[in-house]
């Protein structure tokens, strides 16, 4: 038995709480960790985990191995990573998330920077706007957007987007150019955001002098993936309010047009997440350095 790799995957199945996630995130075959854990257990001469087949339980034995093998892999890792950081190398597989329009108007087209700079690092992307569970998922970070509500998760700012309330300019000959946000709910077509989340619709919010407005509209077409709502607003489905990123190339194209540039919604705050008890290796450190670098170039968010 290769000691090393049972513990490390003993370690993964307990944060991911299922033998098929931590044989996913591990690509290997489930046998194989049913195996290795099997090997560890009888080397051991405890039982480590309780399995059903709707249950996956650990053990009092087994938490308090986890806990010394999870100490023992972290200094391990940290001495790996002392000699590769004073070679000048980052190098490893990480696994990062991050939302659809995020991932493919800001990162994805900067990813040949980072590469000229660690191209020994892999970077396996999960894209989707549908918040993800770092721990049972195996994901190293994730890049969010909004008020932290994870509490259990270390936070770095990234920056924080400005908003933009557009149409495309053949709806706007159709429906008319609104005045006041009123006017979206009487006589316009919205497309509205839903939440990957809550499935609930996410209104648009307008504000002015001190007055606060929001509007969920009148729509005929709902969507919860950030390119998609894009998509529908160039298609002239309705009205959009989105993030400035998002729609700044098509504004200068004049393919969208900006309207009630007078009614603002507040800066909206992103977050690039990790969990606290994970040890941030050094591929992941200069990842993350490399996003708040990148963040800060973008004249669409704000410090």
């Amino acid at each position: 038995m290769n000691q090393l790799l049972a513990m490390r995957v003993f370690v993964r199945v307990v944060q991911a709480s299922s033998f098929v996630r931590a044989a996913d995130s591990l690509d290997m075959p489930k046998t194989s960790v049913s195996k290795l854990i099997a090997d560890l257990e009888e080397h051991l001469g405890v039982r480590l985990l309780q399995r059903t087949t709707r249950r996956l339980t650990v053990t009092a034995d087994g938490l308090a191995y986890y806990e010394r093998a999870l100490q023992l892999l972290v200094e391990l890792d940290d001495l790996d990573n002392s000699f590769s950081t004073a070679q000048g190398h980052a190098r490893g597989k990480i696994r990062v998330d991050v939302g659809g329009s995020l991932a493919r108007i800001v990162i994805i087209p900067a990813l040949a920077d980072f590469y000229a700079r660690y191209p020994d690092i892999q970077i396996d992307m999960g894209v989707s706007d549908r918040p993800v569970d770092l721990i049972s998922e195996n994901v190293d970070c994730v890049i969010r957007g909004g008020p932290l509500t994870e509490l259990s998760l270390v936070a770095r700012p990234l920056g924080r987007s400005l908003w933009t309330t557009c149409a495309a300019p053949f709806y706007l000959e159709r429906f008319g150019t609104p005045s006041d946000p009123r006017e979206l709910e009487r006589q316009h077509r919205m497309v509205s955001y839903q939440s990957a989340r809550t499935g609930r619709v996410i209104p648009a919010h307008f504000e002015r002098d001190g007055e606060t407005i929001e509007i969920e509209g009148r729509g005929v077409f709902s969507v919860n993936e950030s390119n998609a709502h894009l998509a529908a607003g160039l298609a002239g489905l309705g009205v959009i309010q989105t993030f400035n990123y998002t729609v700044q190339a098509h504004l200068e194209r004049g393919e969208l047009v900006a309207v009630l540039p007078d009614w603002q919604r507040p800066l909206h705050p992103f977050h690039v997440l990790y969990p606290p008890n994970r040890h941030l290796s050094n591929r992941v450190r200069v990842f993350i350095d490399w996003l708040r670098q990148l963040f800060a170039r973008w004249g669409s968010f704000i410090d």
